[in-house]
């Protein structure tokens, strides 16, 4: 089509350093939201939840949940895809659980935890978004509900969101999940202005 700029896909040193640096975004974003007892959704949730009521350490959590989707994955979207999902999933439970022997942070306002976590984790998301590749299963079961049963991705994440939202009640005072919306609210809201099909050209 006339006027069409081709994607030009990202080399393998661009994937890397996306991947490196989203985790890194993310993993702070999770320390913000932790250091004031906040959650969050999706998978990273559903550890945080568990570590939460546990004591266990988030990252071996996080990569058991997220490890019965491995098959799923290359089934849907492919070896590339899934393998550049497993690579930050792997990176981010090494980086969210090695950072507080690098950072220690003071007193944080929760409702700045909230906003800047989930500001951050956005960020996170947003860089591997652009990069094909996602940091949780339930990315891919979604997209699969969505081609094989007419099952809208967005309806199924906001559906399980609500429910580890729910379940975290059970865990969390009202007013620390009233804070950890803020924070998905800010999450869902880099996504939504930054993440626009037609608007980035990356492959």
């Amino acid at each position: 089509m006339e006027g069409e700029v081709a994607r030009e896909p990202h080399s393998l040193f661009e994937d890397v350093q996306a991947i490196v640096t989203a985790c890194a975004f993310f993993s702070l974003g999770i320390t913000f939201l932790r250091s004031s007892g906040l959650i969050m959704g999706g998978t990273p949730g559903i550890a945080l939840l568990v570590a939460r009521v546990t004591g266990l350490p988030f990252g071996p959590i996080y990569v058991a949940v997220n490890l019965p989707f491995f098959w799923l994955g290359v089934r849907v979207m492919g070896w590339r895809f899934t393998l550049k999902t497993f690579a930050a999933i792997a990176l981010l439970a090494f980086a969210t659980d090695s950072l507080p022997r690098v950072l220690h942070l003071g007193a944080v306002a929760p409702i700045y935890a909230a906003a800047m976590g989930g500001a951050l984790a956005g960020v996170g998301l947003l860089m591997l978004f652009r990069h094909q590749a996602s940091l949780g299963g339930l990315n891919i079961l979604a997209i699969h509900l969505q081609e094989r049963f007419g099952v809208r991705a967005g309806v199924f994440q906001l559906s399980v969101d609500s429910c580890i939202l729910v379940a975290s009640s059970f865990a969390v005072p009202p007013a620390t999940l009233a804070l950890s919306i803020v924070g998905a609210i800010a999450l869902n809201l880099v996504l939504a202005v930054n993440h626009r099909p037609g608007r980035y050209l990356g492959a």
